[in-house]
């Protein structure tokens, strides 16, 4: 799968960055129903995290082997929250992690994929609503109502 400036250009202008070089780069675009971003790219589905890493690595799309996201959010892009892998490495840090289907814990772990799905539907809407806010941005990732105030 080819990319061109224009491709690229477009997949940015679907990113919102973080202020500091560590925050995720949070995906804003089209979301499927297991809580991943998806970019059309000549006419195919394309992970947006496969993508962002392929161009930092200056590789085809297609020659990334499976990925995994350090940071656990489903939609951040950002090359240096991604880490190259295999499928049994993939399953081992999900165990470590407890992100399995009975798991539990902050962040994305263990949700079901319409929780999964719906949790990124609201951190998107929310930073295309309100911008970067990383007290915002933590409430949403761990299941937290952000405009619920708090008891101090």
């Amino acid at each position: 799968m080819g990319t061109t400036r224009k491709a690229e250009r477009r997949f940015w202008s679907k990113v919102i960055r973080g202020p500091r070089p560590e925050h995720c780069w949070i995906w804003v675009g089209a979301i499927a129903d297991d809580g991943y971003g998806r970019f059309y790219l000549d006419g195919a589905s394309v992970r947006p995290h496969r993508y962002s890493l392929a161009l930092d690595l200056g590789l085809a799309n297609d020659q990334l082997p499976e990925l995994m996201h350090k940071c656990d959010v489903p939609l951040c892009v950002n090359p240096r929250h991604l880490g190259m892998g295999d499928r049994q490495s993939n399953m081992v840090d999900r165990q470590r992690k407890l992100r399995s289907a009975n798991g539990s814990g902050l962040r994305f772990r263990g949700l079901p994929r319409a929780a999964m799905a719906a949790r990124s539907r609201a951190l998107r809407e929310d930073l295309l609503a309100h911008g970067w806010d990383a007290q915002r941005i933590h409430a949403i990732n761990a299941g937290s109502r952000v405009d619920d105030p708090t008891l101090f």
